[in-house]
């Protein structure tokens, strides 16, 4: 049951080309970084990714995209990544924008296993009626656009069907975790990352604190063991190197 593995290197040792991916974090808040700077350095390639952003210029998920190693994002915020925008709307990169509520329900939906569900979101939209560009061409057509989803009516209102996310691995960062996989998140670090820690086949976690199994408060954990295959243990210096995306001071 122990499922620690000694260091990061290891942990995504076997992320192949062509993996999907799903990373937790909010803008730079509970990113795994750690987990992310080593599949840049081991060299895994054509990688899909979801994850409500992708990162930021030169930090996060940024690192893969500025090296050309994602094909595919599917979020919902490209945000003020400089280099996301210019690789999608150079149809270098195919994205599936997703509303974000709908996104977490996808990831939730994965990880428990229901196939699809419906929801009010998009309705009357290209969400549903499709024609989303996912990728452009060269000349800046739309290369591939997003299919139609079926609506249907339930007590007099439309919804749209979604359907729910799995990858194959899973990539993020808890405050606390045991050798058994149980996780705990500190406050907004929570954010996706529950979510992307169900829907992944093989869940990575990289742990700012390692406790022993019995050690956590059952009514704290927010993530079960059962979800996560490997605990990767930060460093004092990895746990605390935290990036501020905008630094804001009083005069």
């Amino acid at each position: 049951m122990d499922k620690t593995v000694p260091t990061a290197a290891e942990a995504v040792a076997d992320i192949g080309d062509g993996a999907s991916l799903a990373v937790g974090g909010f803008g730079l808040s509970g990113v795994p970084d750690v987990l992310i700077d080593a599949l840049h350095r081991q060299g895994a390639s054509r990688l899909s990714v979801v994850s409500n952003n992708c990162g930021v210029d030169g930090g996060g998920l940024g690192i893969l995209l500025a090296a050309g190693r994602i094909t595919r994002v599917t979020g919902s915020y490209v945000g003020n990544n400089k280099e996301f925008a210019r690789r999608y709307l150079g149809g270098e990169l195919e994205l599936e924008l997703t509303p974000q509520g709908t996104l977490s329900e996808r990831l939730r939906a994965g990880g428990a296993g229901i196939p699809a569900f419906f929801t009010p979101a998009g309705v009357g939209t290209q969400v549903a009626e499709g024609g989303l560009p996912w990728r452009y061409g060269p000349d800046g057509s739309v290369a591939v656009g997003s299919p139609p989803k079926q609506v249907r009516e339930f007590d007099g209102a439309e919804y749209v069907m979604e359907r729910a996310i799995t990858t194959d691995f899973a990539l993020v960062r808890a405050a606390v975790g045991d050798r058994h996989g149980n996780l705990v998140f500190h406050r907004a670090a929570r954010n996706f990352n529950p979510l992307a820690a169900m829907a992944g086949r093989v869940t990575l976690a990289e742990v700012e604190q390692l406790v022993e199994p019995g050690e956590l408060d059952p009514d704290s954990i927010h993530v079960s063991g059962v979800f996560v295959q490997r605990v990767v243990e930060l460093t004092p210096q990895q746990a605390a190197a935290k990036k501020i995306e905008k630094r804001t001071v009083r005069d």
